[in-house]
C-alpha cells in the first residue's frame, strides 16, 4: 500500500491548527503576518498550537515580506528566534532567502540551518524567484535537515508552473531533486489528480482552507474536501 500524500495547512493560531487537524491535514505550517506573505510567528503562539494539536508543525523563520534575510542584522535576529523556537519544542521549519542575483543566500541559509541542530526544514518559495532553479537546488543538495521544497513551479502560481512541476517530479532521486516537491501558491483541486499521477505526493494550501477568507479562520469541512481530493 502506498503512503498517504502529505496535505499541509497553513494555520496562524490554535483555531486554524484545531480545525485543520480535524479536517484531515498531515502538517502545519505556522506564521504570523498572511499581509507579509507569512513571517515568524511568536513563542507563545507556536507553544499554543503545540499544546492544541499532535500533528506535525513546521514553523517559518522570515522577518519580512521578499525573500532577503536582511543582511547579518537580519539574520542574527533569526537565528535567535530559530534557537529560542527549539528551546520551546520546534523541531521543523521553514526558510529561504535569495541574494541579488537571484541565487540562494548560502550564508544566511547555512547560518540558520546551523542554528535548527539538526532539524527537518522547507525551503519555501523562494526556489520559484530564483534566477536558476536547478543552480539553486545543487547548491542546496547536501544541507542537513533540507527534506522538502515548497513550490509553485512559477511565481505567478501552480496554473502557470506546472510543466516545472511535472518535469522537477520526473528528476526525483538525481543530485539536488532528491528532496520532496510540496506543491503549493494558487494551487486548485483540479491540479490534483495530473499531481498526484506524476508522483507528487505532498501539498500545501493557505487561502483554500479558508472559504470565508483571511480574517474568517480555517474550515474543517474545505480542508476535509482536499483531503479527499488528495486521496484519490
Amino acid at each position: 500500500m502506498s503512503k498517504r500524500a502529505v496535505l499541509e495547512v497553513i494555520a496562524l493560531d490554535a483555531r486554524d491548527a484545531v480545525a485543520a487537524q480535524a479536517g484531515g491535514a498531515d502538517r502545519l505550517e505556522l506564521v504570523t503576518d498572511m499581509a507579509a506573505d507569512g513571517l515568524t510567528p511568536g513563542l507563545a503562539d507556536f507553544a499554543e498550537i503545540r499544546a492544541a494539536v499532535d500533528i506535525s508543525l513546521r514553523v517559518m523563520l522570515r522577518a519580512s515580506d521578499g525573500f532577503a534575510a536582511g543582511g547579518a542584522e537580519g539574520v542574527a535576529a533569526l537565528v535567535r528566534d530559530a534557537r529560542a523556537l527549539r528551546a520551546e519544542g520546534a523541531d521543523e521549519f521553514v526558510l529561504g532567502f535569495l541574494d541579488e542575483t537571484g541565487g540562494p543566500d548560502l550564508g544566511a541559509v547555512e547560518e540558520i540551518v546551523g542554528a535548527l541542530d539538526g532539524a527537518r526544514w522547507t525551503f519555501h518559495r523562494a526556489i520559484d524567484r530564483a534566477a536558476d532553479r536547478d543552480a539553486l537546488r545543487k547548491q542546496l543538495a547536501d544541507l542537513p535537515g533540507l527534506d522538502t521544497y515548497l513550490t509553485a513551479g512559477s511565481a505567478r502560481g501552480v496554473a502557470d508552473g506546472l510543466p516545472v512541476l511535472l518535469a522537477e517530479a520526473g528528476r526525483v532521486g538525481e543530485p539536488g531533486y532528491r528532496q520532496q516537491i510540496l506543491v503549493g501558491g494558487g494551487l486548485e483541486l483540479d491540479h490534483v489528480p495530473q499531481l498526484r499521477a506524476t508522483g507528487i505526493d505532498a501539498f500545501h494550501i493557505g487561502g483554500a482552507a479558508r472559504p470565508e477568507g483571511w480574517g474568517a479562520g480555517v474550515s474543517a469541512e474545505a480542508v476535509a474536501l482536499w483531503r479527499a481530493v488528495v486521496d484519490g
